[in-house]
C-alpha cells in the first residue's frame, strides 16, 4: 500500500475530515487533499507530526509496515 492510500485510510478510521489534518499540519484542506491525491509530497516535518497526531510509527504511515507501533 502505498503512502497516500495508508494516510487516508488512517485519517478516515479516525473519523477525521481532510481539514481537520489539514488544521493540524498548518495546511488548507486543499493543500492536505493534495498529498492525499499525489500532486504535493508529504514533508518529513508533516510526516513527524502526523506520527505524532495519531501516535502511529512513520513506518505504517508510509507503508513499510503492516503493524501499528507507536511513533515513540
Amino acid at each position: 500500500m502505498d503512502y497516500r492510500t495508508r494516510l487516508r485510510h488512517v485519517r478516515e478510521d479516525k473519523d477525521l475530515t481532510q481539514a481537520q489534518i489539514g488544521k493540524i499540519l498548518n495546511k488548507s484542506q486543499q493543500g492536505y487533499n493534495h498529498i492525499e491525491s499525489g500532486r504535493a509530497e508529504l514533508k518529513i516535518d508533516d510526516l513527524i507530526r502526523l506520527c505524532r497526531y495519531y501516535d502511529l510509527s512513520a513506518d505504517y504511515l508510509i507503508g513499510l509496515s503492516d503493524e501499528t507501533k507507536s511513533y515513540k
